[in-house]
C-alpha cells in the first residue's frame, strides 16, 4: 500500500505496492485497483425505441443482461482475488455506482459474488451518470442527430437539451475530486492492512472520460477510443514504481482494441514500471503540442530567434 501525497500520487518515500503498512488512521492508503465497468445489457442497448417512451435514467436490463452481471460479478472477484495467498488473502471492495436503474441493477446481480465482509462500502454517485441526450428522444431524430455527431466531433458535440462529452468530462473532474477526498480522509474506513479495491459501475462513454482524464489524453486520443461492451471493465492497478497502469492486468493486444495509439500503451507500460517524472519518459505528450523543441538551450536556438525575428520584421 502507498501513502498518498496531497496530489493523490504515492509520496517518494511509499515502499512497493505489494506491501503493506501498519494500521494508521493518519496514513491513508492507495487502493490496489480502481476497476471501471460498464452496465449489463440493458432494453436501449436491445432496441432503442425504448428510448422513446422509458426515461434514460429508468431503462431497466434485459434477462441476457442481468446473466451478464452476475458473471461479471465472479469474473470481477477473481480479478481481485487473483495475487493474494495464504501470505496476504485479505482484500476489500468498495463501490461507486451510477443512479440510473441499469447501474444499479448490475450492481445488484455483482454483489452475488461478494460476501458482506468484502464489502466497506457502496456509494451513489450522480456524476457517474450517463451523458444526458435530453428527454424523451424521438428515434429518428436522435438517428440524425448521431450522424451530426461523427462530423462534429464526440467530444465537443452538444445534444439538444442534454450534454456533451466535454461536459461529462467537467462533472468527472469533480468526482475524481472528491473520490480523492474520500481516501485522503479515510472516509471509508478501510484497514491499510487489506488491499482495497475500489470498483466504479458507470456507463461507456462516463468510463472513457474517467480515463482520459486521469491519464491525461488529448481529445484527439479521446476521439479514436472504442466503447466498452456490456460488463466490461478496465483494471487501473498500481505499477511497481506507485503509477496507475491499465498495462499492468492488461495485455498489449487488448490495449490496441481499445483504440490506445503506440504512443499511449507505451505510457501505460511506462508507468507498471516506473516512477520518474512523467513527461521526462513520454516525449511524445510534449511533442503532440510542439512543432519542434530543442532538446538543449545551445547557440543554434539563439540562431533560429533571430532567423525568426527577422521574418516577422520583413513581414511588417
Amino acid at each position: 500500500m502507498h501513502p498518498i501525497h496531497r496530489n493523490g500520487r504515492p509520496s517518494s518515500s511509499s515502499s512497493s505496492p505489494s506491501s503493506s503498512s501498519s494500521p494508521s488512521s493518519s496514513q491513508p492508503c492507495l487502493p490496489k485497483r480502481i476497476i471501471l465497468m460498464r452496465h449489463a445489457e440493458s432494453q436501449g442497448n436491445l432496441d432503442t425505441a425504448a428510448y422513446t417512451t422509458t426515461p434514460d435514467n429508468k431503462i431497466p436490463l434485459t434477462e441476457q443482461g442481468l446473466a451478464q452481471a452476475e458473471l461479471a460479478g465472479a469474473q470481477l472477484r477473481r480479478v481481485i482475488s487473483a495475487d493474494n495467498d495464504s501470505n496476504h488473502p485479505e482484500w476489500r471492495v468498495c463501490f461507486y455506482v451510477s443512479p440510473y436503474e441499469r447501474t444499479r441493477s448490475t450492481l445488484s446481480q455483482i454483489g452475488r459474488s461478494f460476501s458482506r465482509k468484502r464489502v466497506i462500502g457502496v456509494r451513489e454517485e450522480c456524476r457517474i451518470r450517463e451523458q444526458d441526450f435530453g428527454n424523451f428522444q424521438v428515434q429518428e431524430r436522435m438517428t440524425a442527430i448521431k450522424q451530426t455527431r461523427e462530423k462534429f466531433g464526440r467530444f465537443f458535440y452538444r445534444f439538444p437539451e442534454g450534454e456533451s462529452a466535454a461536459d461529462v468530462y467537467d462533472r468527472v473532474s469533480s468526482f475524481l475530486e472528491s473520490l480523492w477526498r474520500d481516501i485522503d480522509m479515510n472516509r471509508l474506513r478501510h484497514n491499510p492492512c487489506h488491499d482495497l479495491n475500489l470498483v466504479i459501475v458507470s456507463h461507456g462513454l462516463t468510463s472513457r472520460v474517467f480515463l482520459m482524464k486521469w491519464f491525461k489524453w488529448s481529445v484527439e486520443q479521446f476521439e479514436h477510443l472504442n466503447n466498452f461492451g456490456n460488463c466490461e471493465f478496465r483494471v487501473m492497478q498500481l505499477g511497481a514504481g506507485g503509477e496507475y497502469s491499465l498495462a499492468v492486468h492488461h495485455t498489449e493486444e487488448e490495449l490496441t482494441e481499445w483504440g490506445l495509439s503506440p504512443e499511449m500503451i507505451a505510457d501505460q507500460k511506462w508507468r507498471a514500471r516506473s516512477g520518474k517524472g512523467w513527461t521526462d519518459s513520454c516525449p511524445w505528450y510534449l511533442d503532440s503540442f510542439f512543432d519542434k523543441l530543442a532538446d538543449s538551450d545551445d547557440t543554434d536556438n539563439d540562431d533560429v530567434w533571430h532567423e525568426t525575428n527577422d521574418k516577422v520584421q520583413q513581414s511588417n
